[in-house]
């Protein structure tokens, strides 16, 4: 069986108990978004080319299902949630080329929206398997838009760990955990988003990564937290 269809019938099964028993609402919203680290984490540390993952072609890897995490940040009634249903009901469907068009063309007709950018970037970065060029660009411009938004940090780490750049990912989610409230609503994913990604490279028992020079995190003036520009 396909290892992200077993992956996401469990958490459907998962969430299905939780409603079961009662689970109602924003506990069951987090809830949720809790069950999807697991499957980032997956994604992050993830081996397409097992017999077990058959490839798609023109697919760099399988995407993230992110929703109930962009959720856990935006919420779910924003004004423009329709493009993004429709993006990630393609994703879905491994068609990923189609997902960043539809909202290529929804940043387009709403240039200031921070949620639609952040949905581009993670789009972008689903349909490549990794962070390139075009989705940072898009992580950026949504920080531009929304400094003060933890979001467009957050999956730009989740798009740098995918790729590989976990030191970078570590750096940029300590950052938001060290000037975030202590009751911040999403404080608990990130929190749990760096002790999964920690816990796996304290697994794989290999020297931290050196970085290369020139590509270590920097804070820059307005408070945005981006790798510098090559």
């Amino acid at each position: 069986m396909n290892g992200w269809l077993a992956l996401l019938l469990l958490l459907g099964a998962s969430i299905a108990v939780l409603w079961a028993i009662g689970v109602r609402g924003a506990m069951l919203q987090l809830s949720g978004a809790a069950l999807l680290f697991g499957a980032a984490g997956y994604a992050i540390d993830g081996r397409p080319g097992l017999e077990s993952a058959p490839r798609v072609a023109e697919q760099g890897g399988a995407p993230i299902p992110l929703t109930n995490l962009r959720h856990a940040f935006f919420g779910k009634f924003g004004p423009t949630e329709h493009w993004l249903l429709i993006s990630e009901s393609f994703a879905r469907r491994g068609r990923t080329r189609e997902a960043a068009g539809v909202l290529e063309s929804a940043v387009r007709e709403h240039p200031d929206d921070p949620v639609l950018w952040v949905g581009l970037g993670n789009a972008l970065a689903d349909h490549a398997g990794m962070l390139t060029p075009a989705s940072e660009l898009a992580f950026r411009r949504a920080n531009e838009l929304a400094p003060e938004h933890p979001a467009p940090r957050f999956f730009y780490g989740l798009a740098l760990a995918r790729s590989g750049d976990t030191d970078d990912a570590l750096s940029i989610w300590r950052e938001l955990l060290a000037s975030a409230p202590a009751n911040a609503s999403w404080r608990p994913i990130v929190e749990d988003t760096v002790a999964a990604v920690e816990g796996r490279a304290a697994s794989r028992l290999r020297p931290r990564r050196t970085r290369k020079a020139g590509r270590a995190p920097r804070r820059l003036p307005d408070g945005e937290f981006f790798r510098p520009t090559r």
